[in-house]
């Protein structure tokens, strides 16, 4: 995406409301919050798109009616984002909505859709090097009637980040559905064990957290002066918040990330990181192994358990992640079906801090390893502050030096990373999208400043890793999402075999 495709900053806008909106809309010119104005700052403008499959072909008048009635009742949704031409300042001004410039149908003929799965994946690609325009409420819903592999048809909503976060909007949207096996009952989703962030176990335990948390402030004040991740084939270069991505999902099954959780007594969330750190590791042996070769070099290697070369890759490299949390206490869904109903927007909004996960990229004999190391550094991660600090960094900042330079912040701190890691629960049943039933959901972003993102988000019996990657510094994204998967198979089969260890 060239410059001139780069959309401009927030323009003050001409608004009317009506009495019934001033009177539904109970926070009419709130100002945006601090988090929610850092995605309008250059290089953090980033959008989520979330890809939802559905057995069905899908009505979109019987979508436009539900929504006027549901989604549209939520304050941030029939809201503009207006500048203040006096403070200069973003605020939520309550709007008429129409919904027909919210809900895009295109007209497609299948007759002339050759492979309608490309179609589709190229629809959500080209959908990344567009923004919506200010002039309306920052989201849309774009419906493809055309039948693909796991489909009968396709919607993508699109939120700008400003909306909410990751997992608010995920709820939200699973706010508009219901159990397919009960229509009158609203989705589940899973319960964490985990009543709190930090866990004080013992005396040592303050000091571990005193410790790790002062060791993370370095290493972010650090990433801010100076410290780059290593120039490897998934790092991206200047400007590539600024060009489209290409959307990858692999399902895997939970059964099997649940197998490996419960033969090494460790978390999903563990397991996932393993397996992510082992696909990682995997991709880039291949690639550097292709570089040798077209390099003309001479690459002595011998194969490994795993199939791949285990010295194809650089030592000592250095590659973190920007692992987002939600701070949230809890996100219920119910919570937002009463939302949509009275237009209140109780705790809403972007309440999400990061730590930087470096990653161990490199070859391992034992694939149990590779969680194993993952487990530790988020260990780490859990018994710190570090995402606290993270969040209300920006507060500290903006008071002192204003959301530019909040932005310039933030922007560095991502840019000198590789890639964006996280995840959200899915329902553990099926749902029904305005009795549309759902096979599968998607979701993403675009508009970050790296060349890579990997979101987790599980859906009955399911886990997808949803790949959003940069074509110019990883034209093959469906190689890494093949590499992901099999790093879980051969996971799985050590798991088991140290299963079957233990019980003989």
């Amino acid at each position: 995406m060239d410059s001139s495709q780069v959309p401009n900053s927030l323009r003050q806008i001409k608004t009317t409301t009506t009495k019934d909106d001033s009177s539904r809309f109970k926070e009419q010119d709130q100002l945006l919050s601090p988090m929610a104005r850092l995605f309008h700052e250059p290089g953090s403008n980033v959008y989520i798109i979330a890809m939802m499959g559905c057995k069905t072909r899908i009505n979109s008048d019987v979508v436009k009616q539900n929504l006027v009635h549901s989604l549209l009742r939520h304050p941030r949704f029939s809201s503009l984002q207006v500048v203040d031409e006096v403070s200069g300042s973003i605020k939520w001004v309550p709007t008429n909505v129409n919904i027909d410039n919210h809900v895009i149908v295109p007209k497609l003929d299948p007759n002339d859709i050759e492979f309608p799965d490309k179609f589709v994946d190229d629809y959500m690609s080209n959908l990344s090097k567009s923004h919506i325009e200010n002039s309306k409420p920052l989201w849309d819903l774009h419906i493809l009637d055309i039948k693909t592999a796991d489909a009968q048809g396709t919607g993508f909503f699109r939120f700008h980040h400003s909306l909410g976060d990751g997992l608010s909007l995920m709820t939200l949207l699973l706010a508009c559905t219901r159990q397919s096996s009960d229509p009158g009952a609203l989705p589940t989703l899973p319960v964490s064990k985990e009543t709190g962030y930090i866990k004080l176990t013992n005396w040592w335990s303050p000091l571990e957290v005193f410790w790790n948390s002062l060791v993370a402030v370095m290493m972010f004040v650090f990433t801010v002066l100076f410290l780059k991740d290593t120039e490897t084939p998934l790092k991206g270069s200047v400007g590539v918040e600024n060009r489209p991505r290409r959307f990858v999902r692999k399902n895997v099954s939970l059964a099997d990330i649940k197998t490996v959780k419960n033969a090494m007594d460790v978390t999903l969330n563990d397991v996932v990181l393993g397996v992510t750190q082992a696909g990682l590791s995997r991709y880039l042996n291949r690639r550097y192994s292709e570089i040798t070769n077209v390099n003309g070099g001479t690459h002595h290697s011998h194969s490994s358990s795993n199939g791949n070369n285990d010295d194809a890759i650089p030592k000592n490299i250095r590659l973190r992640a920007t692992f987002f949390f939600n701070l949230r206490a809890t996100t219920r869904i119910d919570t937002l079906v009463e939302t949509m109903k009275t237009g209140r927007t109780s705790r809403w909004g972007n309440q999400i801090g990061y730590v930087l996960l470096p990653f161990t990229i490199g070859f391992k004999s034992n694939p149990l390893d590779y969680v194993k190391e993952a487990k530790a550094v988020i260990d780490r991660k859990k018994a710190s502050l570090e995402p606290l600090y993270t969040y209300f960094v920006v507060y500290l900042v903006l008071k002192l030096f204003g959301i530019k330079t909040v932005g310039k912040l933030n922007h560095k701190v991502f840019f000198n990373t590789t890639l964006w890691f996280t995840n959200v629960p899915g329902p553990q049943e099926e749902v029904t999208f305005y009795g549309h039933d759902c096979a599968y959901l998607a979701p993403s972003c675009y508009g970050q400043p790296n060349a890579l993102m990997i979101h987790i988000v599980s859906y009955m019996d399911k886990l997808t890793f949803v790949i959003s990657a940069d074509e110019e510094t990883i034209p093959d994204p469906q190689r890494l999402s093949d590499d992901l998967e099999e790093s879980l198979r051969l996971i799985k089969i050590s798991a088991l075999a140290l299963e079957s260890a233990k019980n003989k």
